[in-house]
């Protein structure tokens, strides 16, 4: 029994030899295992994190190019108002935009969406594509373009409501505040520097604000699963229809005077606002959310007002400067709370 005992021990030390095992050898492995596995996570986490900053920069990068496409929407309209009627411009615009996206796709080779996605982009096109362009267009017959910024003024606010009520975002009690506070400053400003009268205009502001606010959060959501550009551009393409018989019948109907103002704001509504604006503007949203995005726009009416000034030769306001300076302090505010929560 002890030749037995011996050799099972001889045997046990020359295989730990043979494996280069030695005392404590099974601790530090388990030890190196783990630290090398809480150093990933840590590095894991680490990289989400720079990731998710990233993308929070890129997505209100993009938001912010499409408020600066959008807050020429106004200007651009007033000079392509010269050339054709209201119907004429909305018509036209919507059948170069489909142009436009239509020939991108086609080089992109991009397939249909999904049907389930059909509905929605029936939504982004009545409110972003037909509704607002052409509200605003038959408000700005008879209104200023700064009175006009009334409407963005409110868009933001607006957006944020029915984003939450669409898809169940909850966004912070501070986010509410500053975008209230936003939306606030924006309002007495406009009201103050068109000495705060309602005119006939303000019906189709009132209902361009509704349309426009239902169309971007749809198209937010979208943007969430396709492509921003492939959102505004089939969008647009869902209208190729209704624009070609719209543009025929309004071009019989209504004169035209072509001048360079006129033919550049036709071109800047159809291919900067139509497309490449609601391009940059639903990928920003998809990337930061919509009530997020939403709140750059407080910015869009001072904006436009300078666009104004600088184009149409509009008085701008002494107090535009110190609006521009609550909004910014607003806009700040609104990106810095907390993201959403969903309810569904």
């Amino acid at each position: 029994m002890r030749a037995e005992s011996s050799a099972i021990d001889d045997n046990s030390i020359a295989l730990g030899r043979s494996s280069g095992a030695r005392p404590g050898a099974s601790n530090d492995t388990v030890d190196h295992t783990s630290t090398s596995t809480s150093t990933s996570t840590s590095t894991s986490t680490d990289s989400n994190a720079a990731a998710g900053r990233g993308s929070h920069r890129g997505g209100l990068v993009l938001a912010g190019l499409g408020v600066f496409a959008f807050s020429l929407t106004f200007p651009a309209t007033a000079w392509g108002l010269e050339s054709f009627g209201p119907w004429s411009l909305v018509a036209l615009r919507t059948l170069l935009g489909a142009v436009i996206a239509g020939g991108a796709l086609l080089l992109g080779r991009v397939a249909p969406p999904d049907r389930r996605h059909w509905a929605g982009l029936a939504v982004v096109a009545a409110g972003g594509v037909i509704g607002f362009p052409l509200l605003t267009t038959l408000a700005l017959q008879t209104s200023t373009t700064s009175h006009a910024a009334v409407v963005v003024g409110l868009l933001p606010l607006t957006t944020a409501v029915f984003s939450s009520l669409r898809t169940g975002a909850r966004p912070s009690r501070a986010f509410w505040i500053a975008a209230l506070a936003g939306a606030a400053v924006v309002i007495a400003f406009t009201a103050q520097q068109s000495g705060g009268e309602l005119s006939g205009a303000d019906l189709y502001l009132f209902g361009a604000l509704l349309t426009c606010a239902a169309g971007y959060t749809e198209g937010g959501r979208l943007a969430r699963v396709l492509p921003g550009w492939q959102v505004a551009a089939w969008s647009l393409v869902l209208c190729l229809p209704l624009s070609v018989a719209g543009t025929a019948l309004a071009l019989s109907a209504e004169p035209v005077r072509l001048t360079a103002h006129g033919v550049i704001g036709l071109v800047w509504v159809a291919a900067g606002s139509a497309f490449l604006g609601l391009y940059v503007w639903y990928r920003g949203m998809a990337e930061i959310g919509v009530p997020r995005a939403s709140q750059l726009q407080l910015a869009q009416p001072l904006l436009t007002l300078l666009w104004s000034f600088l184009l149409l030769d509009e008085t701008v306001p002494a107090a535009a400067p110190a609006a521009a300076i609550a909004v910014l302090v607003c806009i700040a505010a609104t990106q810095r709370t907390g993201r959403e929560r969903r309810t569904r």
